[in-house]
């Protein structure tokens, strides 16, 4: 793996345009259809076949979530170990850590010089959690990448899973739609979110994205893989929390306290 659409400007609730995306943070216009294979796979994955984007490296789901060919290809499924409505969550693939380790992210030339402000300010946000999962902006021998989106993207942001124990590589960030300069605070909300997704976190409200996109109830899906709850967060409504789908335009979202248990459970 929404708010202005936090990562995706229509593709979280899939029927929003650019222009009306202010609460959407990933809600994806389906420009090019998936096959009824790839539709079926994703939904045996545990994501809902709605909204689905095909996209250069594979397929978009939940606004801003990157499946790519060999996750959809895999043959190892994971039951979920419980279903709520606004409660942290996380996958079945998380980032390998014993003792610490350090994540390094590179920031890509074809981004405004802006971005690199947020992402510094995005890694010290989890820095300062003492996790030993830590992170360091490098120029080279990154483990991910900030990057531009394609032009004509119509999602804020995406990024997408871990896998075989390191965090997914890349963030797409869509800088032709947010601009040269975003805002340091709201751009780093944003990339703290995908790298979010990039170490095995799921949206806080997947079972019913409307709670933090509007709309009617929607479910992302999730049943066979992903959607593990993680303990010690809330079982009812969680209004701050940084992996909430989607975020109004210019919103700042620190780490709230049961983000900030999630995080330390984990890592």
């Amino acid at each position: 793996m929404k708010i202005k659409n936090l990562l995706l400007l229509p593709a979280l609730v899939a029927t929003l345009l650019f222009s009306s995306c202010e609460q959407k943070e990933e809600t994806a216009v389906a420009a090019n259809e998936a096959s009824e294979m790839a539709l079926s796979r994703i939904s045996q994955l545990g994501f809902s076949k709605d909204n689905v984007q095909k996209v250069e490296g594979g397929y978009l789901v939940e606004g801003d979530i990157l499946l790519t060919d060999k996750d959809l290809n895999q043959t190892t499924l994971v039951q979920a170990l419980r279903v709520g409505e606004t409660e942290q969550y996380r996958t079945s693939n998380l980032v390998s850590v014993s003792t610490s380790r350090t994540i390094y992210v590179a920031v890509s030339t074809s981004l405004p010089t802006a971005y690199v402000s947020a992402v510094d300010e995005a890694i010290r946000r989890y820095n300062a959690e003492n996790l030993r999962l830590k992170f360091q902006r490098v120029s080279s021998g990154y483990n991910i990448l900030i990057t531009k989106a394609p032009a004509g993207s119509s999602y804020l942001a995406s990024a997408g899973f871990p896998s075989s124990g390191n965090p997914y590589n890349r963030v797409q960030v869509n800088s032709d739609y947010l601009g040269s300069n975003p805002g340091t605070n709201y751009l780093a909300t944003i990339l703290a979110h995908e790298i979010g997704h990039c170490i095995g976190f799921r949206h806080t409200d997947y079972m019913n994205r409307a709670y933090s996109c509007g709309g009617s109830y929607y479910n992302e899906g999730a049943s066979t893989v992903g959607a593990i709850h993680i303990p010690g967060t809330p079982t009812g409504a969680d209004p701050n929390s940084w992996m909430l789908a989607c975020i109004g335009s210019g919103v700042n979202r620190y780490f709230n306290a049961n983000d900030k248990t999630a995080l330390n459970y984990l890592y």
